[in-house]
């Protein structure tokens, strides 16, 4: 019930500043250059703005939601509340999913995917990778100019390394390297069961750090979690 009762109210959150008119705008903009590109690069550029936008979405924009919940003393209440951390985080991950899910579906039926379902499951995975990156590094920072400055090493390790994977341009050893498996699903290739393995793991690791730090981070806004 308190899962269901945060999920929506990050549904109205999200829709109260903007994230489907963005999202809405950006996916219409993506629609253009796939249209605009030769039928046999579609599916190439699809994964790419796939993997890099809407399943990295939480990472993008976890520091201006965070940013926003402690501005309105939404954190506090959390804090005092009977909401639990796990709770918390689930929602986030599940709410920013419904919007990578449709901008993808819609992203993968233009570009005649071939295999919608991988392509669906890599976005999931991503998302939950990003999105739990996103809520950390938010919890450490106090302003917008901090959560830029601290999310660009993230965004060069998990994107340059997996768009150079995707052109084939690094060795196929680094297959198992998690962000270069969920690259690999979003595009519907072959991937590394290894890597899809490491990448669960990675993403069970983060989120009980995630918590951990959730946890402090509603500590340290004046409340107790009972």
């Amino acid at each position: 019930m308190k899962l269901r009762k945060i999920f929506v109210w990050d549904l109205k959150f999200q829709a109260r500043y903007g994230f489907y008119l963005l999202y809405g705008l950006l996916t219409a903009l993506y629609l253009v250059i796939l249209l605009s590109l030769p039928s046999d690069m579609r599916q190439t550029a699809a994964s790419i703005f796939i993997f890099s936008d809407p399943a990295a979405m939480g990472l993008f924009f976890m520091g201006a939601i965070i940013l926003l919940e402690k501005s309105q003393k939404v954190t506090s209440y959390f804090a005092i509340s009977p909401l639990k951390a796990s709770e918390y985080i689930a929602s986030k991950i599940i709410s920013l999913n419904v919007i990578a899910l449709v901008v993808a579906a819609v992203l993968g039926i233009i570009a005649e995917h071939k295999n919608l379902p991988m392509m669906l499951i890599g976005t999931v995975i991503s998302s939950i990778f990003f999105t739990l990156l996103g809520i950390i590094i938010a919890t450490k920072i106090s302003s917008l100019n901090q959560f830029l400055l601290a999310t660009l090493p993230v965004e060069i390790l998990a994107f340059v390394p997996a768009i150079l994977h995707l052109f084939r341009v690094t060795p196929s050893a680094l297959a198992v390297y998690p962000v270069n498996t969920f690259i690999d699903l979003i595009a519907g290739n072959s991937f590394s069961v290894i890597g899809l393995v490491l990448g669960i793991i990675l993403n069970v690791l983060l989120f009980f750090i995630t918590k951990k730090c959730v946890m402090k981070m509603w500590i340290s806004m004046g409340g107790v979690k009972l």
